[in-house]
């Protein structure tokens, strides 16, 4: 099973954002931090504020911020919400999308089904806040990041 990478750029974003609960941030500084396009950062960052992870907002001095304290987001829900297909096999589609000539007596449908949520219930058990237990790591990986930008940056000016 692969997550999506509009769950994956959902979540960076939270986790960006969470790492920046004292100020509002852009898409385009997020998109920039994690070296991901803006354009698909932007339909998960859109999601997010329709369901309420996400408070935007516009002018000046707009920006993105989390739209409740990162211990209230719960990864479960983040990733039912991004997440448009947890079919993790032919079975899972349906009467009519299945053609598997052992669906009906087959026991792996089962097996996946628990496997499916005994994932959920994971996720369901952990919130935003628990991924930014390494707050001060992800924090410099960030910084260095900056900085080897701005050295860059200023090389190429140089030459």
């Amino acid at each position: 099973m692969q997550l999506t990478r509009y769950s994956d750029y959902s979540v960076r974003a939270l986790i960006y954002l969470g790492l920046n609960r004292h100020r509002r941030c852009t898409a385009q500084e997020i998109a920039d931090a994690y070296g991901i396009s803006q354009s698909h950062l932007m339909k998960s960052i859109h999601r997010l504020g329709q369901k309420g992870f996400i408070a935007t907002t516009r002018g000046k001095n707009g920006g993105l911020e989390l739209a409740m304290p990162a211990s209230q987001i719960n990864l479960g829900e983040v990733f039912r919400t991004t997440e448009r297909n947890f079919k993790l096999a032919e079975c899972f589609a349906g009467e009519k999308e299945n053609s598997c000539a052992i669906a009906g007596p087959c026991v792996l449908t089962h097996v996946l089904e628990m496997a499916l949520q005994a994932f959920l219930d994971v996720l369901d058990r952990h919130t935003l806040q628990d991924l930014l237990a390494s707050a001060n790591a992800l924090t410099a990986v960030f910084e260095a990041g900056e900085k080897r930008d701005r050295v860059e940056a200023g090389s190429d000016r140089r030459d």
